[in-house]
């Protein structure tokens, strides 16, 4: 009995070691698979970050400064060096190109070292819910990222965000359509918000429905929005209301205002004004 008990055990044991090798070569299987991990991006400074700096061997370029709201710091014997954007490494190259170029140092070597971080943050303005400064989460936050944390648009807001920040020490702005990304599905065009960004989500186009109409009034311009659309909004034509009497009052690129007169299909644009005229019979 002792003898196959143990045989029992060995088996066992053999059985387990089996298993655990198959384990660990699916294990290996599966991260060739995949790859290598994606690197975690570095840090870009932004305003408001404060930063020191020291030279070796140089102590008298030490400086412990702030950077400007427009990604700028003022250096000794340099002068102004632009760092927003960019991550430790490329300032230090910048600010060790400017003392080499200068030729106050042959070979410097720039350390710079983030004391605090103010600049990891993305503004949120405009016409959302909760507006305000939000901390940048991570280096993967996206402008429905943002925007979900100042609590969405407001009912008043367009579908358009405009993004402003630095991109590689300039000053860029964009405009992100927030609906057309899911109705296309286009992932990709919500772009990265990096620390310092500001977005603005400014009031809707709208339209003014005037006239005999049951609820005149200013509305929304919705997406390919036409001119029956608009006035089911105001109500749609009183009693005294004729569709011969629709007009629209629109003002052209050089300021002219012009009035015409459209189809129940034709689209509305932003700043119509739809006049309904009343039946003379």
């Amino acid at each position: 009995m002792g003898i196959l008990k143990q045989g029992r055990e060995g088996w066992q044991r053999w059985l387990l070691c089996v298993v655990a090798m198959l384990a660990a070569a699916l294990t290996g299987s599966l991260a060739l698979a995949q790859g290598p991990a994606p690197a975690a991006q570095e840090y870009r400074l932004g305003p408001g970050d404060g930063v020191k700096i020291s030279v070796f061997q140089n102590p008298d370029l030490g400086l412990e400064t702030r950077v400007s709201e427009t990604g700028v710091i003022s250096y000794p014997l340099v002068g102004s060096v632009q760092v927003g954007g960019l991550t430790v490494g490329e300032a230090e190259k910048a600010i060790a190109a400017g003392l080499r170029s200068g030729g106050y140092v042959l070979q410097p070597q720039v350390t710079l070292v983030v004391q605090q971080v103010r600049g990891a943050q993305v503004a949120v303005l405009g016409q959302v819910a909760r507006p305000g400064r939000y901390p940048l989460e991570s280096t993967a936050m996206k402008v429905t990222d943002a925007l979900a944390l100042a609590g969405g648009t407001t009912p008043q807001g367009a579908e358009k965000v405009i993004l402003t920040g630095l991109r590689n020490g300039r000053r860029v702005r964009l405009e992100v359509d927030v609906a057309d990304l899911f109705v296309t599905w286009t992932p990709e065009k919500d772009v990265p918000v990096q620390a310092g960004d500001t977005l603005y989500v400014q009031r809707a186009p709208q339209f003014y429905v005037y006239g005999e109409v049951l609820k005149a009034g200013a509305y929304r311009v919705e997406r390919n929005m036409t001119v029956l659309q608009a006035l089911s909004l105001g109500g749609g034509l009183n009693p005294r209301g004729t569709e011969r009497g629709i007009r629209i009052h629109r003002r052209g690129d050089d300021g002219s205002v012009r009035v015409i007169n459209p189809q129940l299909n034709d689209p509305v644009q932003a700043d119509d004004v739809i006049v309904v005229r009343e039946a003379l019979f």
